[in-house]
């Protein structure tokens, strides 16, 4: 499994990151028969204009526009991109962060948190998912939500 490429490079360009994600995410409602409504998509744009988690009211504190929006009506947007796979859920932080990556819905997913910057890195499962989905069948359990959260320091916080 390879874990160097997760976080974003020096050179990355976040515009074309965020507009691919926010292309996808059409793609995939619109396969599905589903809306990108209006308050999903400006969440989803929320998430995608950095690479950190974000908790509920810090989205509604990020939101332009005319009043704020209820947090109800926020975690409804939350509720369908992560079933859509368009967002993840940090446990550990009670947060969201936008999925860049167009995985299938039940792979594992590893999320590589900085403690210092709040950068949320995402990487595949690889041999890890394998080991796991073989422990998992011996024991007679399914992972609903096959996810590994791991806290350090990104390589950007350590060379500072």
């Amino acid at each position: 499994m390879s874990l160097a490429m997760t976080f974003p490079a020096p050179n990355h360009d976040h515009g074309r990151c965020a507009s691919a994600a926010i292309a996808h995410a059409e793609r995939l409602c619109a396969a599905h028969a589903q809306r990108l409504t209006p308050m999903r998509r400006c969440v989803l744009e929320t998430l995608l204009a950095s690479h950190r988690s974000l908790g509920a009211y810090e989205i509604i504190e990020r939101l332009e526009g005319d009043g704020r929006p209820a947090p109800i009506t926020i975690y409804r947007a939350l509720g369908f991109l992560c079933d859509n796979g368009l967002v993840h859920r940090i446990a550990s932080r009670n947060a969201f962060v936008a999925c860049v990556h167009n995985h299938a819905g039940g792979d594992l997913v590893v999320f590589l948190i900085c403690e210092r910057c709040g950068a949320v890195g995402e990487a595949p499962g690889g041999d890890v998912a394998q080991a796991l989905k073989t422990s998992s069948r011996a024991a007679g359990f399914v992972p609903k939500n096959p996810v590994i959260e791991i806290a350090g320091i990104c390589s950007h916080c350590r060379s500072r």
